[in-house]
């Protein structure tokens, strides 16, 4: 009498496919479509119980795979579904990757829905997976606001380099002269909106300075340095076409405007973040470096620290291991990363590691003395060992739920 049902769940945004195994990995009956909905819902919850039921099963593995949100209220749905809790019941919520791996057994057979969730359920009965847990349910919220905060960053960056484009074209000294320490500071937008650089040119030093002074901040220590250098690059720059100048005034202006947006939505994220971490019972805002930001970042990507087996395996989720080239005698000198694991949490790592090589003393030694190891690329080969060494504090704090302990990074897990 078979004692498991093994259940594979296909979900795409308007359908979910359904299909049943028993032990010995036989599928029962057809494999059966419906809507991604409430209703659906409703319906595979009780085929589920029907078919354990009908085969007289104590256990019931569910399996969906992890495709972007579209599995997220139907995975949440039956592993809360009372009817199923009379039953040893467990869901995967599984990487895409795993699966697809999984899929090429099956090459020989079409390409179909049904071939989808018939090897999910093989693959959920072959086990070595980690369940759904109520952990995850604890990060998620954090980890949507987390990721919402990275595309802001990632925007930012974009819009920013656009920016610095129009930039040369319309004052093609301006960055070069550094006149602020930044570009896009509340002074310096000013000037760039304000003025083209005959105007600039032309203009007195006293007259700029002040200009400089009513839009800038307390922070900018002489105004009329800050014009002075300005003028002179002015006087430096090229003259655009003046068939090109008001599409790139605009185009500039529109841009600085859209850089201002998204900091304002950053700082609105990092406030709601901040709120969120300090209710959540975790121990790397302890680091010195660390601040809430970087810590939601991390502890929601990471999750159950318990579904990792060591740091190499936190690393290699994270995607901070490195490719090997050997052929022969050969072996390459330098090695690139496999890129291949969670973009979201290597980013806050890296992130991280570049607050701690500031702020922290055990870190920032570690980051100068692989600065020197290497001639070139000194910078992003050292910020990414130290994102790494970062990695193994991570996993023992996580796991033994202890404060930071700088000593605690050289002792076994």
């Amino acid at each position: 009498m078979p004692n498991t049902l093994f259940v594979g769940i296909d979900v795409s945004s308007n359908s979910c496919e359904v299909a049943f195994l028993d032990d010995e990995g036989r599928q029962l009956g057809r494999s059966f479509s419906v809507p991604n909905d409430l209703e659906g819902a409703c319906k595979i919850g009780e085929a589920i119980c029907l078919s354990a039921e009908a085969q007289e099963v104590s256990d019931v593995r569910i399996g969906l795979e992890s495709t972007s949100v579209y599995g997220w209220h139907l995975r949440d749905f039956l592993f809360d579904l009372e009817s199923l809790k009379k039953y040893s019941t467990l869901v995967y919520d599984m990487n895409p990757s795993i699966v697809a791996g999984f899929k090429k057994s099956f090459s020989r057979k079409p390409k179909t829905d049904s071939l989808d969730a018939f090897a999910i359920a093989q693959r959920v009965r072959f086990g070595q997976l980690r369940p759904y847990s109520k952990a995850h349910m604890t990060t998620a919220p954090l980890q949507q606001i987390s990721r919402l905060r990275f595309h802001l960053v990632q925007t930012l960056t974009a819009e920013q380099n656009r920016a610095l484009n129009m930039l040369f074209l319309k004052f093609s000294s301006y960055k070069q002269s550094n006149p602020f320490s930044r570009v896009f500071g509340k002074a310096s937008t000013s000037v760039l909106e304000e003025f083209t650089p005959d105007e600039i040119a032309s203009y007195s030093v006293e007259d700029l300075a002040s200009f400089i002074l009513e839009n800038g901040n307390s922070r900018l220590k002489d105004p009329n340095v800050a014009a002075k250098v300005i003028q002179s690059a002015a006087k430096r720059s090229y003259r655009l076409n003046s068939k090109m100048q008001d599409a790139v005034d605009v185009t500039l202006s529109l841009t600085l405007q859209n850089i201002e947006f998204l900091r304002s939505q950053i700082k609105k994220a990092d406030a709601v973040i901040a709120r969120e971490v300090e209710a959540f019972p975790q121990t790397l805002t302890t680091v010195p470096g660390l601040g809430p930001v970087l810590v939601a970042g991390i502890i929601s990507e990471v999750g159950d620290i318990f579904r990792f087996k060591d740091h190499g395996a936190l690393a290699q989720f994270a995607g901070l291991t490195w490719t090997n080239y050997q052929s022969g005698d050969f072996e390459a000198e330098e090695h690139s990363l496999t890129k291949a694991g969670n973009r979201y949490l290597r980013y806050y790592l890296v992130e991280a590691a570049n607050s701690l090589r500031v702020h922290n003393e055990e870190f920032k030694r570690f980051y100068q003395r692989k600065y020197k190891e290497v001639p070139k690329h000194q910078h992003k080969r050292a910020l990414v060992l130290t994102a790494r060494k970062l990695v193994r504090l991570i996993f023992s704090m996580l796991r033994k739920g202890q404060i930071y302990n700088p000593e605690a990074m050289n002792k076994p897990v």
